[in-house]
């Protein structure tokens, strides 16, 4: 007599997994995902200066915390200054920004196209350093 029962696979045929095709279908756009984010927070579509005055800067975030500012570009005297959103993820280039408050800076950034998500920071343009303009 046969000694196996409905749900095992007959003899000399392979049982088909569908825990690991049910894992498989999830698992990969997650991996997919984070491979991307992973990416694109590491590579820099530019890189620039913006000089002017830094007028806003917090730090703000829910679950990564992550300095965000506002720079007032004044190109002449009597314009109405174009503001740049930035962010700053490094804590020393944070107290940097800080303690040159009311001066002329040129912030050195990098901007990242494509993040999925607020969860690194609101811009897409991560300061790396700053330079006091005299």
């Amino acid at each position: 007599m046969d000694s196996h029962t409905p749900f095992d696979a007959p003899p000399g045929k392979k049982r088909f997994h569908w825990k690991r095709w049910l894992f498989t279908i999830l698992a990969a756009p997650v991996i997919l995902f984070l491979l991307y984010t992973i990416i694109v927070l590491n590579w820099s579509y530019s890189t620039g200066e913006r000089a002017g005055y830094v007028q806003k800067f917090s730090k703000k975030g829910w679950i990564v915390k992550t300095w965000e500012g506002e720079l007032a570009m004044v190109t002449m005297p009597g314009t109405s200054a174009e503001k740049f959103f930035f962010t700053v993820r490094n804590d020393s280039v944070a107290m940097k920004i800080n303690s040159s408050l009311g001066k002329k800076v040129a912030l050195v950034y990098e901007q990242h196209v494509g993040i999925p998500s607020t969860l690194f920071g609101e811009t897409e343009y991560f300061v790396e350093d700053v330079k006091v303009i005299e």
